[in-house]
């Protein structure tokens, strides 16, 4: 049995003792790797104002790994709409796609991805109504990158024919509601926000609206998977990534650090029960472990493609994990 389609995320992780180009270049090299290896999509995560994540700026580095590959298509997971508006985006993808054409995505979220000032830094006008622009927004942009209508007077130039596809995001069940109605692939946020994701699932298959493009759901699933040679190892590796949940509920946030021996004195029990429940979508261990775990999730959740975090300290180890996953899933 195989299992499912294999994509990545990736928020070019800066890590401790690192910096931002080196985050940006190990982006591009990990695209180039996963490619060599097969996997279907690479999308890279709006984020803004963090001092571990380098994937701000995410049409740019959308470009940058586009141009350093051949084949994998490579988008966004997403881009925060609510910080931009909507022509801005139509351009930048439709120009990304009239570049690389038939291989970019542009996957949408709800969230700012930032904190209050920051969001108001990014576009000043946002006010807290303007999140409940977003349907109208995400249909202000299919309109950019659609077919051009008689009369039509503002353009998306490059853009306009496009059709680049457009996934909604979604942590809670508004986004699960809204790809519904709209016709549209979907994606769930599992691997940092997992509690609603059967619930979003459900909902999603059972109120979808069939499009011309999309007649049947498709949904995606995110997960962390840190796949080594043994479990002990895998679950070190995993504690880079457990350590940067930590600091979320402390209120701290910095590059992501490096693995620790033992985590029990670093936590109480109620921060780690916390830790758990945000990354109870993950998938840790040896491939023997991994592939139990995926098939599991596979099964449970009837997702269509799993889109695989990894955030681990050492690079050489998350090229390794992508490498062994993509093995085991053969």
């Amino acid at each position: 049995m195989s299992l499912l389609p294999l994509s990545v995320l990736d928020l070019a992780p800066i890590v401790a003792g690192s910096d931002a180009a080196t985050a940006l270049h190990n982006s591009i090299a990990l695209a180039r790797h996963t490619e060599r290896l097969g996997y279907q999509r690479f999308w890279v995560a709006e984020h803004h104002n963090m001092d571990g994540v380098a994937s701000s700026a995410t049409a740019v580095l959308i470009g940058q790994i586009a141009a350093a590959t051949t084949q994998i298509r490579v988008g966004s997971g997403g881009i925060m709409l609510p910080n931009h508006a909507p022509l801005t985006i139509a351009e930048a993808f439709g120009t990304l796609a009239t570049l690389f054409p038939g291989r970019i995505d542009l996957g949408l979220g709800r969230a700012p991805g930032t904190d209050q000032p920051t969001m108001r830094a990014l576009r000043r006008h946002l006010s807290s109504a303007q999140e409940d622009r977003f349907p109208e927004d995400v249909l202000e942009l299919q309109t950019y990158l659609g077919p051009a209508k008689e009369g039509q007077l503002v353009r998306a130039i490059p853009g306009q024919g496009t059709e680049v596809p457009i996934w909604i995001l979604g942590s809670s069940l508004y986004g699960a509601q809204l790809a519904a109605y709209l016709g549209l692939p979907f994606a769930f946020a599992s691997h940092f926000a997992p509690d609603l994701l059967m619930q979003a699932l459900e909902i999603y298959r059972a109120q979808y609206r069939p499009s011309a493009r999309h007649p049947k759901p498709y949904a995606m699933v995110g997960l962390n998977v840190v796949v080594a040679d043994s479990d002990d190892e895998a679950a070190r590796l995993f504690t880079s990534l457990q350590q940067r949940f930590l600091g979320m509920q402390r209120g701290q946030r910095g590059p992501l650090p490096p693995p620790v021996d033992d985590m029990e004195a670093r936590w109480s029990p109620a921060e780690k029960a916390g830790v758990a429940r945000m990354l109870a979508e993950s998938v840790v261990g040896s491939p023997v472990t991994v592939r139990a775990g995926l098939r599991a999730t596979a099964e449970r959740t009837g997702a269509d493609e799993f889109i695989v975090a990894c955030a681990v300290h050492d690079f050489s180890a998350r090229l390794r994990s992508y490498e062994l996953l993509v093995e085991l899933a053969r």
